[in-house]
């Protein structure tokens, strides 16, 4: 399926793959309904549930300054809901359209959110969850996976993540070159509009000076994501929370896909080695698809094929 994966002509240059992707595509979504959960430190995160007697459910946790109504999530979502499985679509702390309570947000490496909504997941009657993630929540899920730190609910039976990095200070020098600065800016603006909530929510605390002279993540990490959620540096935080130290202790089944063209993901950033030590763990690369794209004309994209694909060779199948 993958090996022979050719998009049109067009779309065989990741940055328009990527681009064309996220702004052409209008899948038209599951019959979504909206929770509102609670958080242990008197916060809220808001699930988009596809619920219909399945006893089986998709976690789908979307990218960087995403949400659950990304074309890529509500792809997915339509997806595996035509193939027998209920859907949780979760949003990240401030990114389901209303700013979120609490000093902190949502970073690459924050998994206690996720933990929260898989076992309310199980608490809803589910046997069985599987988690697919996307970029930042690719990462979110491999770092879940992974932890040593939480027995994790035995409900969990398999993981998929797409467009992951390894290492995330590798991928974030790659991501903040010249060529890519019309993705830099676009991310650095959205987190800009909700750092201007979060100082007015926390007055002092947030300080906006100067961030117009912010030019990668490693600078917006070191003054904000760092501090906020206790690194000790950008840098600090790009290493606790890189991929690579997680992936060699899943020990459910995973399915990681990259592509070559990534615009994000330079060679170095894709687990070749961090999959092949682990059994659990299978790695793919498609020599064309950008960044969370992997178009095919027709109902699902590739990406979706793959992921009903992987769950259909799980114990119980599809």
């Amino acid at each position: 399926m993958l090996d022979a994966y050719r998009p049109p002509l067009l779309l065989r240059h990741g940055d328009l793959h990527t681009v064309a992707v996220s702004q052409l595509r209008r899948p038209q979504p599951p019959p979504f309904w909206r929770e509102r959960i609670d958080t242990p430190d008197d916060d809220f995160l808001d699930i988009d549930w596809v619920r219909t007697g399945n006893r089986r459910v998709a976690v789908l946790s979307h990218g960087l300054e995403g949400s659950s109504q990304r074309p890529y999530v509500v792809g997915m979502a339509r997806a595996l809901h035509r193939h027998g499985w209920d859907i949780c679509a979760w949003n990240f702390r401030s990114c389901s359209g209303e700013i979120n309570r609490t000093r902190r947000m949502y970073h690459s490496g924050e998994w206690t959110d996720l933990d929260l909504v898989v076992r309310h997941a199980v608490e809803w009657g589910y046997d069985e969850v599987v988690l697919v993630g996307f970029s930042l929540g690719a990462n979110v899920s491999i770092v879940y996976a992974g932890q040593t730190e939480v027995e994790r609910p035995p409900e969990l039976s398999a993981v998929i993540a797409f467009s992951l990095s390894r290492d995330l200070g590798i991928s974030n020098r790659y991501l903040s070159r010249r060529r890519n600065w019309v993705y830099m800016k676009s991310f650095l603006d959205s987190l800009h509009e909700k750092l201007k909530v979060k100082a007015q929510q926390y007055p002092g605390e947030f300080d906006l000076t100067g961030y117009e002279r912010i030019r990668t993540f490693l600078e917006f990490d070191h003054r904000y994501t760092a501090p906020t959620h206790g690194f000790a540096s950008g840098a600090d935080y790009h290493e606790r929370c890189s991929t690579k130290h997680f992936i060699p202790t899943i020990t459910v089944p995973t399915l990681i896909v990259n592509a070559e063209d990534d615009p994000f993901l330079p060679l170095e950033a894709h687990p070749f080695e961090d999959a092949a030590r682990n059994p659990n763990v299978t790695f793919e690369l498609t020599r064309y698809g950008g960044h969370v794209g992997w178009y095919r004309e027709g109902e699902h994209y590739l990406s979706e094929l793959r992921a009903i694909d992987f769950l259909a060779q799980l114990p119980g199948g599809l």
